[in-house]
């Protein structure tokens, strides 16, 4: 009767063994995200969840191991916290999210499970988009501004970005300027009219002709930094943001010859961005791998495989949870999947109708796939090409545009829940193309450019939730900006009690909300987290007793 139990026990005990072996083998990995990758409706105010296949060590997470970077609202920062299980962490941004904008989330191979098992070493990315609200899409010009200090001054402003730089919640523009080698910051009049302020200087100088330009936090400080592709320069411009609307003195890199793209990606999984530059004039990639605090290590370069490397951009487009590379050339377009060792594999390689010009990436049709739009210089065209799921193209579908397109931009203009796509041609007008939910576009209306259409930048300006337009005219040197809808006109923000009227009752509201207060506050006009003097001041600015 004795050999029962130690049966028994023989057989739990190996059982356990097992279970914990199981439990603790292997790599500790991502089972699923909140936002879903590549969605195009998330919540600007959502919270961002990541559920592990194990439970998770709290001391292993914070801010350098697990952050998101929205492209217009800047770095989102908050506090995180634990399921009861442990295998959920839940990132709650101080800050929401700006509408209709892309958000990465960066996890780095340092979190660890409470079995002390690790995040692969490549790490774990993901990106997906907010909603934008419904808009009418009545375009009227709201601002024309000079990007010109003086009468006669040539600036050449090839485009650039559009982030919150100090830290108002009000959007700001990095304009790149490729005569006067520099970058000037607009600051948002943050008054509600989505107008901008004349730009700061002194201005940011950076390397020779400058062109294309990224926003993102290489330093992971919290505030927004930008990089740039400087084309005669054959190099690549660092600049630190300090969350007043300023930048620091320019790092300047050296990259292969005649860099004409630029974007930014976690190529070793230490949780931190770093830097991937396209070659025109040499056909290859310059690879700058970050360490950590905004410096980066010498310059290593990858083949791409097609001739005249001229655009790129970095997005997931596998599914694998890694960033992987999209590069347009003179004549191709191909996708080099990251190969989770810091290396890329060439996916599929697709005939592009003229020179990729420049390229975007995301979800077009709603498969939940990356897809591809580009802009094909000398052939007056722009192409969308969808993703099989496993980075394969599918043959690209030609929308004809006006002579030289030279920028694609992508946004929900009519917040009807996909992508439209804006073009900006050299030798004429910017282009609306409007998505039908399926990726198949149709042409909706021309904007007249003052001389070369450039740029355009799709994003929220005046707070009111639905995406305006920024174009940039590098000719005329000068920008646009377009409201969306003149008949949805925001509110005044001291208008607490939505009356018309800014007064003694919504001073009242504001003392009753006055100390800390949610993001969702609106007494904390400047959505710094906190009702007190600062947002007294905005109040009386609006006054009208």
């Amino acid at each position: 009767m004795r050999s029962l139990p130690s049966v028994l026990l023989c057989f739990l005990a190996t059982t356990t063994a097992a279970a914990s072996s199981a439990s603790t083998g292997g790599t500790l990995s991502v089972v699923t995200t909140v936002p879903l990758r590549a969605v195009l409706d998330a919540p600007t105010d959502g919270p961002i969840r990541v559920t592990f296949d194990r439970p998770i060590d709290p001391a292993s997470i914070d801010a350098r191991s697990f952050h998101a970077f929205s492209r217009g609202a800047g770095s989102l920062r908050g506090a995180f916290s634990f399921s009861a299980d442990g295998r959920t962490v839940t990132l709650d941004p101080n800050r929401n999210a700006s509408p209709g904008e892309p958000v990465t989330v960066t996890l780095a191979n340092t979190i660890r499970g409470t079995d002390r098992t690790t995040l692969r070493s490549a790490g774990h990315q993901f990106r997906f988009w907010t909603a934008a609200a419904a808009a009418e899409m009545d375009f009227f010009i709201l601002q024309e501004i000079t990007t010109s200090a003086f009468p006669g001054e040539q600036v050449i402003p090839y485009g650039g970005s559009a982030t919150d730089l100090n830290e108002d919640g009000w959007i700001d523009l990095s304009i790149v300027n490729e005569e006067t080698n520099d970058v000037r910051v607009f600051l948002n009049t943050g008054d509600g009219t989505g107008r901008i302020e004349p730009f700061l200087t002194p201005t940011n100088p950076v390397g020779a002709v400058p062109s294309p330009s990224e926003p993102v936090d290489f330093d992971l400080d919290g505030h927004a930094d930008l990089c740039t592709a400087n084309i005669v320069g054959d190099t690549v411009s660092i600049l630190l943001g300090h969350g007043d609307g300023s930048y620091g003195g320019a790092q300047t890199l050296g990259t292969g010859n005649a860099p004409r793209g630029i974007t930014t990606l976690d190529l070793d999984g230490d949780g931190d961005l770093d830097i991937a530059s396209t070659n025109y004039s040499s056909s290859n990639v310059t690879l700058l791998r970050n360490q950590g605090n905004g410096t980066f290590d010498p310059p290593t370069t990858i083949q791409p495989g097609i001739s005249g490397a001229w655009s790129i951009q970095a997005d997931d487009m596998n599914g694998d949870g890694l960033f992987d590379l999209v590069v347009g050339g003179a004549s191709q377009i191909r996708v080099l999947l990251a190969d989770g060792s810091g290396g890329f594999i060439p996916a599929g390689t697709r005939s592009l109708a003229g020179r990729c010009w420049q390229l975007n990436l995301a979800d077009l049709d709603g498969d939940g796939d990356v897809d591809v739009t580009t802009v094909n210089s000398f052939a007056n065209a722009g192409q969308v090409f969808r993703n099989d799921g496993s980075g394969g193209l599918a043959n690209g579908v030609t929308y004809s545009t006006d002579p030289f397109p030279l920028a694609s931009d992508l946004g929900d203009l009519d917040g009807d829940g996909d992508l439209d796509w804006i073009t900006s041609s050299y030798s004429g007008d910017w282009f609306l193309f409007v998505n039908d939910g399926a990726g198949n576009f149709s042409f909706l209306e021309s904007f007249p450019s003052p001389i070369a259409a450039s740029c355009s930048l799709p994003v929220d300006m005046d707070n009111d939730g639905d995406l305006d337009l920024i174009f940039v005219d590098e000719l005329d040197d000068s920008m646009i900006v377009m409201s969306n809808g003149g008949n949805n006109a925001p509110g005044t923000p001291g208008d607490l009690n939505g009356d018309g009227f800014v007064n003694g009752a919504d001073l009242g509201l504001m003392l009753v909300a006055w100390g800390p207060c949610n993001r969702d506050c609106t007494a904390d006009l400047d959505q710094n987290g906190t009702v007190d003097g600062a947002d007294l001041g905005l109040l009386l600015v609006d006054w009208t007793g």
